[in-house]
């Protein structure tokens, strides 16, 4: 922390710049301390390119993916980011499922998120090329009863984003077997379920979370998933 040490520091940094030229060093400082981030050049200029709700996020406060997303452009990262609690704000996301890497299946996607003490997010693209999915404070996992929070969330992107929250209404959340997978529901109404096989689909507007059809088909058949962790 001794400012007598910042000559010393930068030198070696620049040392190890120059044998990693794709490295960038972020140096912040205060009046007692100061600190080095190391991040590459491309995740520099996908920071520089995100906006946020309110304006631009701080370099700090965008996610880092640990693995290459099949269907999140950095729109639909930065647009879902700034939504996300303020609880899983600032930690890496991580891909624990992928239909396209896992394969399309249920039972996968369940035992993937075994050993998962985090919230998730779901994306579903569908075949009309829609993204769409679901924020679930619990790892999906087969349960008797619904389970979740209020900070359960769905949403669409058609084309820019729609968030619908807990209405208050009810509390079915989530309810995972091992024939679907469901989030929403009362009045025989569910917001999102999807199939064993993970190939069909279907979203109606419900009252947990008083939301429209998260795609342009009521009953829609998927192109492809990726459930993310934040770990």
């Amino acid at each position: 922390r001794s400012p007598n040490r910042l000559p010393l520091l930068i030198s070696l940094f620049c040392n190890c710049f120059s044998s990693s030229p794709q490295l960038l060093f972020l140096l912040s400082c205060s009046s007692s301390s100061f600190c080095f981030l190391i991040i590459t050049i491309d995740e520099a200029k996908r920071r520089q390119s995100f906006g946020s709700c309110d304006g631009d996020l701080s370099v700090d406060a965008l996610p880092i993916l640990s693995d290459t997303s099949d269907l999140l452009q950095d729109t639909h990262i930065e647009k879902l980011a700034c939504r996300l609690p303020a609880r899983v704000q600032g930690y890496p996301w991580r891909l624990a499922y992928s239909t396209e890497r896992n394969g399309t299946s249920l039972k996968t996607l369940y035992r993937n998120l075994a050993d998962v003490d985090s919230p998730v997010l779901l994306v579903i693209k569908d075949m009309d090329n829609q993204i769409f999915g679901a924020f679930s404070t619990h790892p999906f996992r087969v349960s008797e009863h619904c389970y979740g929070t209020g900070e359960t969330f769905l949403y669409s992107f058609c084309p820019e984003i729609k968030v619908y929250r807990w209405t208050g209404e009810n509390s079915y959340f989530v309810k995972g077997s091992t024939d679907s997978l469901q989030m929403g529901g009362g009045g025989g109404q569910l917001g999102l379920w999807l199939d064993a096989e993970l190939y069909r689909g279907t979203t109606t507007k419900c009252a947990t979370f008083n939301n429209q059809p998260l795609s342009a088909q009521q009953d829609f058949s998927i192109h492809s998933l990726e459930v993310w962790t934040f770990e």
